[in-house]
């Protein structure tokens, strides 16, 4: 039987709520409150470097405006990506995937690199960042990044050019081919909301020979409850509330 490596939680964009998601100091302060594993999104610029961001614009999350598939990756770098959350996060940017993985290697964080393509860029965007991903943390010691994405396809790309690496497929509410896709894509994960999870199917799923991750938990009472049905790690935002050692034993 397989085991889960992976800590049993996970800090959401890096530092929850309690950071700017999705760049370096979001990831500190994940590591700041002692956690050892950290979610963020990667995607493609329009000169396809891989890149930390959610959306497919950057308006939210930053004080630039545009689509990322249509921006260079200077352009998207000069932007503020931390006053919006806090002005003590000013002029923090939107960090590569090379700077993330290396701030990883630094704060002794494992990854869970969710490929999060822009409409129309699933293949490409999986291929890249699988490659990449494969490649910067080739040579790191502690655990493998776990790639995860909603987009089969994307998830398709990063597995031919990132066999080794661990996958994990992402359901906002699980589907009834649940197993046809999972095995095709050959996941070690399942990867779905806490809110359409229920006990008799992470039964299930844990039946089937692979691990569960559930996002995005904010509630101890729920993470704990989620854990004593098996789910193996919960993605939160509540960095604060969820520490590292909260569902162990």
């Amino acid at each position: 039987m397989k085991t889960w490596p992976y800590p049993r939680v996970a800090a959401h964009r890096g530092g929850g709520t309690l950071a700017p998601e999705n760049t370096l100091a979001g990831l500190c302060v994940g590591a700041g409150f002692g956690h050892t594993m950290v979610e963020f999104d990667a995607k493609l610029s329009a000169d396809n470097i891989a890149f930390l961001l959610h959306d497919d614009t950057v308006d939210r999350t930053s004080n630039g405006r545009g689509a990322a598939a249509q921006l260079r990756y200077a352009q998207i770098a000069a932007f503020d990506a931390g006053s919006w959350c806090d002005p003590r996060f000013e002029d923090e940017h939107m960090p590569t995937l090379a700077e993330a993985a290396q701030c990883c290697r630094e704060e002794g964080l494992a990854a869970n690199v969710e490929i999060k393509p822009c409409a129309g860029r699933d293949t490409e965007t999986g291929r890249i960042v699988g490659a990449e991903t494969a490649k910067l943390w080739k040579k790191a010691s502690g655990l493998p990044p776990l790639l995860s994405s909603f987009s089969f396809e994307a998830l398709a790309a990063a597995r031919e050019a990132a066999p080794d690496l661990p996958r994990g497929l992402l359901f906002e509410r699980v589907p009834d081919d649940w197993r046809e896709q999972t095995a095709a894509l050959g996941c070690l994960s399942l990867h779905a909301s806490h809110r359409h999870l229920d006990q008799a199917l992470v039964a299930r799923i844990k039946e089937a020979g692979l691990f569960v991750l559930a996002y995005t938990v904010n509630e101890l009472e729920r993470a704990r409850e989620l854990a004593s049905w098996g789910v193996d790690t919960i993605c939160t935002d509540r960095i604060d509330l969820i520490d590292p050692h909260a569902l162990d034993g």
